[in-house]
């Protein structure tokens, strides 16, 4: 029987992370599904999610323990079989001068409206125009049932306006 496992990796950012991961994965039989990675500051850190025999798994798990020795932190973890949010997709984007609570006070909106947020990136950027640090976030996020994107739009907008935020709301493509 298959089983699917997320693992989560950190390590100090270096050329061959991607290759000794996905060499353990594949060493236990497992098929690379999906991931997302990236370079944050000097690290890198990905998540990936893998389907692999379960009889693989303590292999796996051990491999990936051993990682340690290397300076790699990575943690497996059984998927869990959920279904997706229902509701409607949106993207929200946000840009505003960069201080410290933006996305504590935006994620506090969207949990107060039951929002489900499947993705989100952010950045902080000098400003082209001022030489400021300016905040970037941009979210694929699922509205439940009963939940407006007008209504959405108004708390957000509640917040841009003490933030000084240009946030835009639209429908997922």
């Amino acid at each position: 029987m298959s089983v699917e496992i997320v693992i989560s990796v950190v390590a100090q950012d270096r050329p061959g992370l991607v290759k000794r991961l996905s060499a353990i994965v594949a060493a236990q039989g497992g098929n690379w599904i999906d991931s997302s990675m990236a370079r944050l500051g000097g690290s890198f850190a990905g998540i990936v999610r893998v389907a692999l025999p379960e009889e693989a798994l303590p292999a796996l798990e051990q491999a990936l323990a051993d990682l340690a020795e290397e300076g790699i932190t990575a943690l497996a973890r059984r998927s869990a079989e959920q279904p997706a949010p229902q509701g409607q997709a949106a993207v929200l984007e946000l840009t505003c001068a960069d201080h410290p609570g933006i996305v504590r006070d935006i994620a506090d909106r969207l949990a107060a409206r039951h929002v489900s947020i499947d993705e989100l990136e952010t950045e902080v950027f000098v400003g082209s125009m001022s030489g400021d640090a300016l905040f970037s976030a941009k979210a694929r996020i699922v509205l439940p049932d009963g939940v407006s994107a007008s209504a959405l739009r108004d708390d957000l907008e509640a917040i841009g306006l003490d933030i000084m935020a240009e946030i835009v709301l639209r429908e997922a493509e």
